[in-house]
């Protein structure tokens, strides 16, 4: 299971309300990479069959099936800063973390780590 928080709930439908994308759900994934070997990812599409599928207060949130044991359990959040805002994911799959907060590697699995790009 996931949560979104009411922030990142209300910063999803702004933005699909903007782009006048309503039909689409908020996709979040992992992929190998990244500074510490794993990288998350956000992205507006369709949701697949094989999906693992999720509603927040009527915003669809899907994962795919190679991405979902590595975010079982995250809370995803909408934070504003000085520096500006961004989502914010807080995984406790995540063994360490780099830095900048965009990679990430779990305790069993090391992922593919290259050099930080942020």
């Amino acid at each position: 299971m996931i949560t979104l928080s009411e922030t990142a709930t209300d910063k999803v439908k702004e933005f699909m309300a903007s782009k006048d994308h309503a039909d689409l759900a908020l996709r979040i994934y992992v992929s190998k990479g990244g500074c510490s070997g794993f990288s998350y990812g956000m992205a507006l599409d369709a949701a697949q069959e094989d999906d693992n599928v999720f509603e927040f207060n009527g915003v669809k949130v899907v994962i795919d099936p190679l991405s979902a044991p590595y975010l079982e359990g995250i809370e995803v959040d909408y934070v504003n800063s000085m520096m500006g805002g961004g989502f914010s994911i807080n995984n406790p799959n995540a063994a360490s973390s780099c830095g900048c907060g965009h990679s990430f590697r779990t305790k069993d699995d090391p992922g593919a780590a290259n050099s930080c790009s942020h």
